[in-house]
């Protein structure tokens, strides 16, 4: 069986009716498919439950079942791992990686919080355990402003690793935290004079804009927010269109929840593509995800001690977020 690619790689039966196998498995094997807003749509379509990491954190910190399939990107499936070291956790294609993770090495910002005494450490979520194993509380897009708030004014903050989303919650709060230098690639293309091109095209449109994109991108926002903010957004407004900033596969629910209005993708910078796409979360396909469930591979990896120390900030998270 190879795995050297990241997932299993065995040839599925011809005639082999995929979505209903996954089904079959998933319920003789008592597991459970989470997968991120950002994944392909027939990956969403078939997920338990979907959702952004705050949303899938919580749902695998409480799960029952015995193997967990996390249809994201590496960091999610260790988030997971850490939150549940009893369970099987798999990640369909362990290649999945982040760049905003890739920017924060283990080593160097150990280093760098070294360098740093008194601070009080806050992660993003998009990092791998071994960066939360040093952190003092993990948040996502959608509590960290929640969490900083919570936080004495006067209380000195390293925040990791996306800057741009830790610069978003500097101005909202008045704060100064220290920040690392680090940021996704995927939110950092977006085109300011292409969105502003669309919003001419389109005058009634709502600019919907993820706070890990760049400051410039942010100020033309009509919404700023996490995928589910800016999904919830959309759900509640009366407007019935929408300039959407973030990785498109957000639009694959959006479009389900509100099939009445039109979601255009804003584009990247580079390239006539007209949608920006993580190419690390469309890895994980329907047949990777069958022969995941098959054959119970490729599984999530986390050390004891690395986990023993980064479920302490994860944890801390969720209870400041209740």
């Amino acid at each position: 069986m190879n795995v050297d690619n990241g997932y299993v790689d065995v040839p599925i039966e011809e005639g082999t009716d995929i979505k209903k196998e996954i089904l079959r498995m998933k319920q003789e094997k008592n597991a459970v498919i989470l997968a991120h807003y950002y994944q392909r749509p027939e990956i969403q379509d078939i997920a338990d439950f979907i959702g952004d990491s705050l949303a899938l954190a919580q749902i695998a910190a409480r799960s029952s079942a015995d193997i967990i399939v996390m249809c994201g990107v590496q960091f999610m499936g260790e988030t997971a791992k850490v939150l549940c070291m009893d369970k099987k956790v798999i990640v369909p294609d362990m290649s999945a990686g982040c760049s905003l993770a890739d920017s924060c090495p283990a080593d160097e910002f150990k280093k760098f919080v070294d360098a740093h005494p008194g601070y009080t450490v806050i992660s993003y979520v998009n990092t791998t355990a071994a960066v939360k194993a040093c952190t003092d509380i993990v948040v996502t897009s959608s509590n960290a402003r929640q969490i900083v708030d919570q936080l004495p004014a006067d209380e000195k903050i390293i925040f990791g690793p996306d800057k741009n989303l830790g610069n978003y919650i500097n101005m909202q709060t008045g704060r100064n935290m220290l920040l690392w230098n680090g940021a996704c690639h995927v939110h950092e293309q977006f085109s300011i004079e292409k969105i502003i091109k669309l919003k001419e095209m389109h005058p009634g449109a709502k600019v919907l804009v993820h706070p890990e994109c760049r400051q410039a991108v942010q100020m033309i926002a009509d919404k700023v927010g996490s995928t589910k903010a800016l999904l919830d957004y959309a759900v509640g407004s009366d407007c019935d269109t929408f300039i959407v900033a973030t990785e498109h596969g957000i639009l694959h629910e959006m479009v389900k929840k509100c099939p009445e209005k039109t979601f255009i993708p804003a584009p990247p910078e580079d390239g006539s593509c007209s949608c920006n796409e993580c190419a690390y979360m469309k890895l994980v396909t329907l047949e990777k995800l069958y022969n995941s469930l098959k054959y119970e591979m490729p599984l999530v990896h986390v050390d004891a001690d690395i986990a023993r120390e980064a479920v302490k900030p994860i944890k801390r998270m969720l209870e400041m977020s209740k």
